[in-house]
């Protein structure tokens, strides 16, 4: 007897559907931005909502779309999948190591590179952005891929974790320990973010909002649970989105407007050198601990994905009148799915072999 197949809902396909085209999804949000920059504009300002009596409430639209989105990422993680942690740590204090240590070694070589340049502040504005896309915990998309590329997912889901909940002690952490590398305005305003007083971005932003969905999804029932995430996560992929598209019209509406050739180049020069690094250096300690390919894979996954849409609404909240800041940012988003892509394309052929075997005696 077979049995049935559990019927998909409409939620559910869609869900599949935009997974299948998040990349080409991305680019589009990225064309939207360019062509019609109108709307991201407006909806990149912070909007206040009048509440009588109680007094007003404050609307940043690009905060909440964060907190919907790493909401969603909470309302996935398999913590009970956890527990083999305990037993194989390695790959585990592994990235967390080099989730500190990958910015000290990146972002000096990117300064170097930078001062070079003709630019008046020797590229202190695109070194405090790449400082903030590394500073930020480990993306939950990066449980995605390692599903993909059928890597360890316990090590994956913990290093998620582990680097959200410790992220307001590790981003002060790492922007003040390469604050040094700025200079004039840049400096003072990296300083005043990477104050443990001026922290709360990491705690309220980026910590509570994962935290709750983990603790729905520990508290609720199985079916509850379930009907719960057929609706969060298509709801949460279009907030992802348009979270892409908000961010990217506070910089490619007035970069078509006003050209910079030399700028873009930069920064996607710095970009794509510190994404190779990352993902570089995870591979390198991966197998210089020897690690077995599926925990390996996560190791890699885990040191080249930062959470870049955390990055993009911290420099837009500390910086909004530098815009063109985020071009490094965008620019790594797509890199970084792009690597992402080779880490999973290179696991899943070895895996494969070179064809299957027939069974002997059989």
């Amino acid at each position: 007897m077979t049995t049935p197949t559990a019927r998909r809902l409409p939620s559910d396909r869609a869900t599949s559907w935009l997974r299948h085209r998040l990349g080409r999804a991305i680019v589009l949000a990225y064309a939207a931005a360019l062509l019609l920059p109108g709307p991201g504009l407006w909806l990149r300002r912070t909007h206040v909502l009048s509440l009588g009596a109680p007094g007003d409430l404050p609307l940043p639209t690009a905060q909440i779309l964060l907190s919907l989105v790493l909401f969603s990422a909470g309302l996935q993680v398999p913590v009970r999948a956890l527990g083999t942690l305990l037993r194989h740590p390695t790959a585990l204090l592994a990235g967390l190591v080099l989730h500190l240590a990958i910015p000290l070694l990146a972002i000096p070589a990117v300064a170097f590179l930078l001062h070079q340049t003709p630019d008046a502040d020797g590229g202190s504005g695109l070194i405090t952005a790449m400082i903030l896309i590394v500073a930020m915990p480990v993306a939950a998309g990066a449980t995605v891929w390692t599903g993909k590329g059928d890597g360890d997912q316990p090590t994956m889901v913990g290093l998620v974790l582990a680097s959200t909940l410790l992220s307001p002690l590790t981003i002060p952490l790492i922007i003040s320990a390469l604050q040094p590398l700025l200079s004039g305005e840049y400096a003072h305003t990296l300083a005043r973010t990477g104050h443990p007083t001026h922290g709360g971005f990491a705690l309220v932003g980026v910590v509570l909002p994962c935290a709750t969905g983990i603790l729905l999804r520990l508290a609720l029932p199985a079916p509850w649970l379930t009907r719960a995430i057929a609706v969060v996560i298509p709801v949460a992929l279009a907030g992802s989105l348009l979270l892409t598209y908000v961010n990217a019209s506070g910089v490619l509406g007035t970069f078509l407007a006003r050209p910079r050739p030399l700028l873009l180049a930069a920064a996607l020069a710095a970009a794509t050198l510190v994404c190779l690094l990352s993902f570089a250096l995870g591979h390198g300690a991966a197998r210089l601990l020897r690690l077995e390919a599926p925990a390996a894979s996560s190791l890699t996954l885990a040191c080249g994905m930062n959470n870049s849409s955390a990055s993009a609404v911290l420099l837009t909240t500390t910086l909004p009148d530098k815009p063109h800041l985020l071009l490094p940012v965008l620019a790594y988003r797509l890199l970084q799915k792009t690597a992402a892509s080779r880490v999973v394309s290179r696991r899943t052929g070895r895996s494969a072999g070179p064809g299957p075997r027939r069974p002997c005696g059989h």
